[in-house]
C-alpha cells in the first residue's frame, strides 16, 4: 500500500457517505439513489461512478478483478487495477472465480458469479427513460408513478421501424416487478445473468451521480412483448479461434493475413482459463 493517500484513496467521510447511498439503493432494487460524487484522478466517463463504488466497499483481505469490454488487459481496466491496488495493497487476478469484487464496464463474466462476490457496473447513462424525457423531476415522478408506457413505446418503435427489438446493449429490464432500469452498455447476452444472481450487483454512475442495485436472487425480466419476446445475440455453430468454447459472447475478427473472418471469446479471462485447463 502506498503511504501517500488514505486505504482506498478517498477519506473515511466520503466512504460511509457512499456506503449509505448502496446500503439504500440494495434495500431498493432498481431505484437510481443520487450520491456526492468526488473528484476523481481519471476523467468523468471512464468509470468514475464504478471505481468510487469499489473504493467505498473494498477491505484489506479482498481480490480484485477489472474488466474492459470483456478484457482484462485494456488501458482504462489496468489503469483503475493499479489504482486501486497502489491506494489499498491488495492483489489482483484476472480469474473470476478468485475475485471477491469485480469491477466490469460492458459485461458480465462468462463464468457464473457465486455467493459472496460483487460485481460493480461501470454506467455511463443510468435513466432508462432519458431517451424521451430530458427532465430530471419527470423522470422521476414516471418511476414514481410506474408509468413505463414510454419505454415500452421505444421498443414498439423499433420493431415498426426494423422487425424486432434492436437494441444492440442496455436493454431495459424490470427489477423486482417495479422499477425499469438501465442494466449499463452490456449487451443483450448478459441481461439473462442478471435474474437471479447469486453475486450482489452494483451499478455506479459517477458523471450522473446515481447508484442503484440488484440485489442477490432478485428477479430481473427484460422488456419485451409476448409476440416479440426478448432474444439474446446468437452465436450458434459458432466456436472461439483460440480456446474452441461455444455459447459464450464472442467477437467477430479478420485475420489480417487472409482475410477470413473468425470467432474469439470476449471475455480475455474466461477463455485464458480453458486455454490453462487445456494444457495441463
Amino acid at each position: 500500500m502506498n503511504r501517500e493517500y488514505n486505504f482506498a484513496f478517498f477519506d473515511e467521510g466520503s466512504k460511509r457517505e457512499i456506503r449509505r447511498a448502496t446500503l439504500k439503493a440494495i434495500a431498493i432494487p432498481g431505484y437510481q439513489v443520487p450520491f456526492a460524487s468526488r473528484e476523481m484522478p481519471i476523467a468523468r466517463g471512464w468509470g468514475t461512478g464504478g471505481l468510487q463504488v469499489t473504493l467505498s466497499l473494498v477491505g484489506k483481505d479482498d481480490v480484485l478483478k477489472v474488466i474492459d469490454q470483456g478484457s482484462d488487459e485494456s488501458v482504462n481496466a489496468v489503469n483503475i487495477k493499479k489504482l486501486v491496488a497502489k491506494t489499498t495493497g491488495i492483489p489482483t487476478t484476472e480469474e473470476t472465480s478468485k475475485a471477491t469484487i469485480i469491477q466490469s464496464r460492458h459485461r458480465i463474466p462468462e463464468i457464473p458469479l457465486k455467493k459472496g462476490q460483487v460485481l460493480v457496473l461501470q454506467v455511463p447513462l443510468p435513466e432508462p427513460l432519458r431517451a424521451y424525457e430530458p427532465k430530471e423531476h419527470e423522470t422521476k415522478k414516471l418511476h414514481a408513478e410506474k408509468e413505463y408506457s414510454g419505454a415500452w413505446l421505444m421498443l414498439f418503435e423499433q420493431i415498426m421501424k426494423y422487425g424486432n427489438m434492436s437494441t444492440g446493449a442496455d436493454h431495459p429490464v424490470l427489477v423486482h416487478d417495479r422499477y425499469v432500469m438501465a442494466p449499463s452498455p452490456i449487451p443483450r447476452f448478459d441481461n439473462p445473468k442478471m435474474n437471479s444472481s447469486k453475486s450482489l450487483i452494483l451499478l455506479g454512475a459517477g458523471r450522473e451521480k446515481k447508484v442503484y442495485a440488484i440485489p442477490p436472487y432478485t428477479r430481473v425480466v427484460s422488456l419485451a412483448f409476448d409476440d416479440y419476446p426478448f432474444e439474446v445475440e446468437s452465436f450458434h455453430d459458432k466456436s472461439c479461434k483460440l480456446c474452441g468454447a461455444t455459447e459464450v459472447f464472442m467477437d467477430e475478427l479478420i485475420d489480417e493475413e487472409t482475410g477470413a473472418t473468425y470467432y474469439q471469446c470476449n471475455d480475455t479471462g474466461y477463455c485464458l482459463a480453458r486455454l490453462n485447463l487445456q494444457s495441463v
